[in-house]
């Protein structure tokens, strides 16, 4: 059975962290909108203060027609909405980018990120219909982002938890989105320290990705 908006809606609502967003919400995502390629792209805020091109990559380029269209307005865009197509063939050659379709993340009135789709050549452009509902997924994942940093999941010891303090306080930075060399910044430690970290923490848990590792912390917290 085919994906719904409501089920996308209904996937967006049930994440945990910014670190499920890809994961949880790929297939759901592209098979609705019938994309080839799509990604989610969020700014660090905390290094990043504004909206330069080199921090919104792939289709969502400042110098990009349709990315400086939701940079600048912060509302989601295609490429007809901007351009000719043939105006359009000539800024993007690319094959795998014959259609194109971005839309803003917002947080406290900052773009703090971007979702976008991109169709192959020969496929069908994107219409007012797939604005409409990109423009509420963005809704839907600004609001549920807003939350998650506002209220970040806090793990603690429990009798079912094999992490030290240590360990606890390294997985809450990940759910909070954090890399290797921005966890390694803020405790004061080596990013290699970080990684061998990770690596103890896998194997207590049993699990191979971050993602992974932090459903299973949340999952210990509500079954503990």
């Amino acid at each position: 059975m085919a994906n719904t908006l409501h089920d996308v809606f209904g996937a967006i609502a049930n994440l945990r962290s910014e670190q499920e967003l890809q994961p949880t919400l790929m297939d759901k995502i592209g098979e609705y909108f019938g994309v080839q390629r799509w990604g989610i792209y969020l700014i660090d805020n905390e290094t990043k203060a504004d909206t330069k091109a080199q921090t919104i990559p792939a289709v969502c380029l400042e110098s990009n027609p349709v990315g400086r269209y939701v940079v600048e307005r912060h509302a989601p865009a295609h490429e007809q909405l901007i351009l000719t197509p043939e105006d359009w063939k000539d800024f993007c050659p690319r094959h795998d980018h014959g259609h194109v379709m971005t839309g803003p993340i917002i947080c406290d009135g900052r773009l703090i990120g971007t979702i976008n789709f991109a169709r192959d050549k020969g496929k069908p452009a994107f219409t007012a219909n797939d604005l409409a509902d990109l423009s509420a997924v963005c809704i839907h994942l600004s609001t549920k982002l807003s939350t998650l940093k506002t209220n970040p999941t806090i793990f603690k010891p429990s009798t079912s938890n094999p992490l030290t303090p240590r360990e606890l306080e390294i997985a809450e930075l990940v759910a909070q989105g954090l890399t290797n060399a921005e966890i390694a910044e803020k405790l004061w430690i080596t990013q290699n320290s970080v990684k061998q970290a990770l690596k103890r923490m896998f194997r207590k848990l049993g699990v191979s990705a971050r993602a992974e590792m932090v459903a299973k912390l949340q999952d210990l917290l509500v079954h503990k």
